[in-house]
């Protein structure tokens, strides 16, 4: 993968895949990691179109800073094609929708190393996204990871899983709920990391709040689909300077309790043991892995 570890990418911004604009948009956007989206956010007619693309529009975001992804579509719906187009272009990740089974990921996989070999390009390299989407996709997320060594990391899809759960939509995302907790645990358990679902509306205050509450839970990433919104998303997904100062001070208050023989310390209120402690030493390591990323 290029620059930035699976586990440092926060934000996954979905591209349309033949709009120029777009393209440029998402190079100065901020976000970790650029979709090339060929297809819910291509028409079939313009695929070819952008499948031309893909080399020097990759190249730019490559030059930007950017991991560089691509969604195909599924392979008996033109996504066999699609890779013919992308991997001469050494995109880092292969995003599958409506990912559902294991054997849709040894599929892939065993799509992907042909090309790999045909094309020259260094076996194994190419990560596999499983997008979750359906209710199938989410319960069957370990196994997925299970089936192909280029899978470390899974998206959560939303308005296709919404319409197959027969759920109502709102901002709120209250019928995603289970979902999105659910999604998180799996992905944990199989040694993947999670990446929540988008926030569609437009407003930044709530894909803001959604970063914010996605966090509480676990992840530690999120997709999106407007550029402007990758920027305050990061800085949602990143420690903050004020974050950092109480996380310093619980571990020293902690360490300052332990050589005074005390198995656990009260601060402000609140009692302080070994699991608090490590999860305050693992928000400064990821405090500063982020900024040695940037």
């Amino acid at each position: 993968m290029t620059h930035r570890p699976i586990d440092l990418c926060r934000t996954w911004l979905f591209v349309a895949g033949a709009d120029a604009a777009a393209h440029e948009a998402a190079a100065h956007s901020g976000a970790d990691v650029l979709i090339q989206d060929l297809e819910d956010f291509t028409p079939p007619a313009r695929r070819h179109e952008a499948r031309m693309l893909a080399a020097d529009l990759y190249a730019m975001w490559r030059a930007a800073g950017a991991v560089v992804a691509v969604r195909i579509n599924q392979l008996d719906a033109g996504g066999l094609t699609d890779l013919d187009m992308v991997i001469p272009a050494r995109p880092d990740i292969v995003a599958y929708p409506k990912a559902a089974s294991a054997d849709d990921m040894r599929a892939l996989d065993v799509e992907i190393a042909r090309r790999e070999q045909l094309r020259g390009v260094a076996a194994g390299s190419t990560g596999i996204l499983p997008v979750c989407e359906t209710a199938l996709g989410v319960v069957n997320v370990r196994e997925m990871a299970a089936a192909s060594p280029r899978v470390r990391a899974a998206l959560l899809g939303i308005e296709d899983l919404a319409a197959d759960l027969m759920a109502e939509r709102g901002r709120d995302a209250v019928e995603l709920d289970y979902a999105r907790r659910r999604f998180v645990l799996e992905c944990r358990a199989a040694g993947i990391e999670p990446i929540d679902a988008p926030y569609t509306y437009a407003d930044v205050e709530g894909a803001v709040g959604e970063a914010r509450f996605a966090r509480r839970i676990g992840y530690r990433s999120k997709s999106l689909v407007r550029a402007d919104h990758a920027a305050a998303i990061n800085g949602a997904l990143t420690p903050s300077e004020e974050e950092c100062a109480r996380a310093r001070a619980l571990i020293a208050a902690f360490e300052a309790g332990r050589a005074r023989g005390e198995e656990r310390v009260l601060v402000d209120g609140l009692w302080v043991e070994v699991p608090m402690m490590l999860t305050a030493q693992r928000l400064l390591a990821r405090a500063a892995a982020l900024a040695g990323s940037r």
